[in-house]
């Protein structure tokens, strides 16, 4: 399944981002640090690279998140020019008021009575923009909820006197160009739950967790987990559970729902999906197959081609 998930009210949220980055300083760019390059957006990066802004990235819900693999994380993004990774939960405060004087080392010529820091903070769906905004301005300034783009429009607050907040919309990009980034952010709930199959996303979950961390999976659901795939993963969740449609045939669907939920809301244990390691490998993956399909189809342009250049010949 490539799941692509791209509202209308999406395309207009990037033309406004591309306008206010011209009068913006620095892009706080929150990402899920379960999945930080799979949740990064690339328009993001293509707009303030346009305007040459720094960005302080934030890998939000640590605490959900692989320590290891976050700290993998960090360093990666910290070897970026231009970039500045902070790992951070919006669960905890000492966390999020560090976050101004980030903000401030990373634009010092900004941030007093004459010159205000303007900061625009943005983010794909449901990866804690708006909580974080709330917890920033230490009040409800900004809509919550569980399913991904609460935020429809722009908003500008102001944090002290000296700085300017632009809260955007969560954004997704036109096109998901590598399927299981499609699928990390359905399993993360970044996407809206009309654009996929639970089914098959929690198949998907199943199998990158039997990679990875078999041992939580083993010890939640309280099965062993030798010779499994991720459909019986699942299937195991709904013996387990006694997830039994009309008949006594397994829940399926039910199972599902209740492995993804338990998956984001960290019953299952802290776990990241992706590490700078398994994401380098994947790119490489994905750039081999793209060269084969362009191969396949230069050899098919250039047959066309001769077929043609027989036929003028031959009439």
């Amino acid at each position: 399944m490539a799941i692509q998930w791209y509202p209308g009210h999406m395309n207009a949220a990037k033309k406004k981002a591309a306008e206010q980055m011209e009068n913006t300083d620095l892009v706080i760019e929150v990402v899920d640090a379960r999945l930080p390059e799979a949740s990064c957006n690339p328009m993001v990066e293509e707009l303030r690279l346009f305007r040459q802004r720094p960005c302080l990235k934030i890998l939000n819900k640590i605490d959900l998140a692989d320590p290891a693999a976050t700290a993998a994380w960090v360093a990666y993004y910290n070897a970026q020019e231009g970039v500045t990774a902070y790992a951070m939960t919006t669960k905890k405060p000492a966390e999020v008021a560090r976050i101004p004087d980030l903000a401030k080392s990373l634009a010092p010529h900004r941030g007093v009575p004459t010159k205000p820091l303007r900061i625009m903070i943005m983010g794909i769906p449901n990866v804690g923009k708006s909580t974080l905004m709330n917890a920033l301005l230490k009040k409800r300034v900004a809509k919550v909820g569980d399913e991904p783009a609460v935020t429809k429009q722009q908003q500008k607050l102001y944090l002290g006197k000296n700085t300017i907040l632009v809260d955007t919309p969560g954004m997704l990009w036109p096109k998901i160009a590598l399927p299981s980034d499609g699928l990390m952010l359905a399993a993360s709930h970044a996407i809206g739950a009309n654009a996929l199959i639970e089914e098959e996303v929690a198949v998907f979950l199943a199998d990158v967790l039997l990679q990875r961390y078999p041992a939580l999976l083993a010890t939640r659901y309280g099965f062993k987990t030798e010779g499994m795939d991720g459909i019986a993963v699942v299937e195991g969740v709904a013996a387990r559970r006694g997830f039994r449609q009309k008949g006594g045939d397994l829940d399926f669907e039910k199972a599902s729902h209740t492995f993804l939920g338990d998956y984001r809301s960290g019953i299952l244990g802290r776990i990241s999906l992706e590490t700078p390691e398994t994401r380098q490998a994947l790119l490489a993956e994905h750039a081999a197959e793209m060269a084969v399909k362009a191969e396949k189809a230069a050899i098919l342009a250039a047959e066309k081609a001769r077929a043609a250049a027989n036929g003028k010949r031959g009439s």
